[in-house]
């Protein structure tokens, strides 16, 4: 086991180190990058101002060395915007990006599963064609589209969910209005996702309950319950778990356009925000702090996938 957490830890190092480059260099040579702020209307003190803040007088690559140097220290520069420490403001709304990620992750897992299953039990049924058909759909329909129909409907129109905010927090949290203002946003998300676990489960539950171990089983007298969720389901999750955590870098997309939607403000909302002011630091910053939450969630994947499959440890 310790072998295997070291492999993905030195992968893992190596991901994070080819992503913080080239990002950098694309944000640096790109048009419109930090050399054209020179350009802009300003007097020959501030643009040479700007040029030493951001070094511009050097090589892009003695600049990536040196902002590498501070990004590993814990430094991931000031913000153009509020001059404020970029660790500082990703760190004030990242909670917010996480608390949606992880309750959209447990909606989509625990609701996927169970669909997935009965559409699997219940194949060529009536169960299986609905289950089917609305998976085709929540693929289909644009997130942002359903986002602001929600809107219409259940704030505007019958008044029953909050369309923006996160709701009260600190001395003044309720949890009833806190769960009020997440069933949105969650729900919105999780058409991004729950599509692609239902399919999973009902084609990986298909393919282990035609294996011969099941009909053994079966044959020795054991009930369908257990035949079902003892035995088929613990080996069908194996690729379901796998697909988990690949769906986890869509989840922190789709979370740019949901946060957008519902006023939530989390680092979907705050990318926007570094976009449109060409905050350059705070984007290296959110793309580095992104980056190492994705490699983290897919090392817990793995290590559960190895955990649930003892021969990917064998192999690693």
């Amino acid at each position: 086991m310790l072998r295997y957490i070291l492999n993905r830890f030195g992968q893992s190092l190596v991901l994070m180190l080819m992503v913080t480059m080239i990002t950098f260099f694309l944000i640096n040579l790109a048009p419109g990058g930090p050399s054209s702020v020179v350009r802009m209307e300003a007097s020959q003190e501030e643009r040479q101002a700007i040029i030493d803040r951001l070094g511009l007088d050097q090589p892009v690559i003695v600049r990536y060395g040196e902002w590498l140097v501070n990004a590993v220290q814990g430094d991931l520069g000031t913000s153009f915007n509020t001059s404020e420490p970029v660790i500082q403001r990703i760190m004030s709304r990242l909670p917010y990006t996480i608390e949606l990620t992880v309750f959209t992750i447990l909606v989509s897992v625990s609701i996927g599963i169970i669909f997935g299953v009965i559409s699997a039990i219940k194949r060529g049924k009536a169960q299986d064609h609905v289950i089917n058909f609305t998976s085709v759909i929540g693929l289909s329909i644009p997130s942002f589209w359903l986002g602001l129909m929600f809107i219409l409907l259940f704030s505007v129109e019958l008044r029953w969910l909050p369309s923006s905010g996160v709701g009260p927090r600190g001395a003044d949290f309720e949890l009833m209005t806190y769960l009020r203002h997440l069933i949105m946003p969650v729900v919105i998300l999780s058409m991004t996702v729950l599509p692609n676990i239902v399919r999973f489960t009902r084609s990986s539950m298909l393919e282990v309950i035609s294996q011969n171990y099941i009909r053994t089983v079966r044959a020795k007298g054991a009930k369908e319950a257990v035949v079902l969720y003892i035995h088929a389901l613990r080996n069908a999750l194996i690729p379901v778990i796998t697909i988990i955590g690949v769906l986890i870098p869509r989840l922190l997309s789709g979370a740019v356009i949901t946060e957008a939607i519902f006023g939530w403000t989390g680092i979907g909302s705050l990318i926007i925000e570094a976009a449109n002011s060409r905050d350059y630091p705070l984007v290296m910053g959110i793309t580095v702090i992104i980056t190492f939450v994705v490699i983290v969630s897919n090392l817990l994947v793995d290590l559960i996938y190895s955990q649930i499959d003892p021969r990917v440890k064998n192999v690693a």
